[in-house]
């Protein structure tokens, strides 16, 4: 959604500042210099340039200009198809974890949407979670986005799970960067719908606990105190950074998100970057074993200040628990 915004934002500038031009060359005015004119072309306004070259007649008789912006649109669209491929083309990961259940149960988790666009009412998104038939629906944090918020597109969301099966919610640190005043409508809302909000709070289900933890209450995390080891504990996390308190929690699976999948995956190397700004952190995907519990990363569905995944398709993760 970022690059959207900002190849929106370039192609209308560069649309205006053709025609400004030729307005001031109409009445022998200053004009925009030309390296200025083809450095919004190359910067991702080449369609706008383009669409400007047309509609004032502009520059149409400059090969400096028929030749470079004709190639910069086919770049940018190319460009803008791989990104777009990236960043859409919905993948669900299938995991398996054996922690004492007498019975199988499906979870679909979803992590950092970030307000991404999957189709009128995130008809694509929920469409392809209800193929799962889950149990549960567990969205482990940043469902919004603090940069390019829209309350909107999340409420679409869980208006569409509820549907589905019951949801259980827990914030990421974008909540927290949230107004909080206008989170808690949000918040109130989803409840309305059947979300159940999870921050700092457990259920005992019967044959397991299912808990969650807010991002804020991190590290310094006291709501609870450690499970007893009678009953599974289900443990829902934004971060996968702190499994030594995952692990003081006594929890046997943890489902956490919040690494994008280090945004760029390298054959053979991993997930590149951190939200922390660290490179090749430990934790960016997959299921682990940590001494006995299981930790699943997800890579998340969206995007953040970094608006384009490499190798690194969103995904929906569903975990065959038993």
């Amino acid at each position: 959604m970022v690059l959207v915004i900002y190849l929106v934002i370039m192609n209308l500038l560069a649309f205006v500042v053709y025609g400004v031009d030729k307005q001031k060359a109409r009445k022998h005015e200053w004009r925009v210099p030309e390296a200025t004119l083809i450095l919004l072309a190359v910067l991702g306004g080449s369609f706008g340039a383009g669409l400007g070259m047309l509609c004032w007649h502009h520059k149409t008789r400059k090969p400096k200009f028929t030749v470079t912006v004709p190639v910069f649109v086919a770049l940018w669209a190319v460009f803008c198809g791989f990104c777009l491929y990236q960043n859409y083309h919905l993948t669900v990961t299938e995991y398996e974890a054996k922690i004492g259940l007498g019975h199988e149960m499906t979870i679909v988790q979803v992590s950092d949407l970030h307000n991404q666009f999957f189709g009128f009412g995130e008809s694509a998104l929920l469409r392809k979670i209800a193929e799962e038939e889950p149990d549960l629906i567990v969205v482990t944090g940043d469902v919004l986005d603090s940069f390019h918020v829209s309350y909107k597109i999340a409420e679409d969301f869980f208006a569409g799970a509820v549907k589905i099966c019951p949801v259980y919610y827990i914030t990421g640190n974008h909540e927290v960067r949230l107004d909080q005043e206008k989170f808690g409508e949000f918040l109130d809302g989803i409840r309305e719908m059947g979300v159940i909000f999870l921050d700092d709070a457990y259920e005992d289900k019967g044959e397991y606990v299912l808990a969650g933890i807010a991002d804020a209450s991190l590290p310094a995390f006291h709501a609870y105190g450690a499970f007893e080891e009678e009953k599974p504990v289900i443990l829902l996390a934004h971060e996968p950074g702190y499994v030594a308190l995952y692990q003081r929690l006594r929890a046997d699976l943890v489902l956490t998100g919040h690494v994008h999948g280090g945004q760029i995956i390298l054959p053979g190397k991993g997930g590149l970057l951190s939200p922390e700004i660290s490179f090749f952190p430990e934790y960016y995907e997959g299921i682990h074993d940590v001494n006995g519990m299981k930790m699943v990363v997800s890579r998340g569905l969206g995007n953040s200040v970094l608006p384009v995944r490499i190798n690194n398709y969103p995904e929906i993760v569903v975990i065959k628990v038993r």
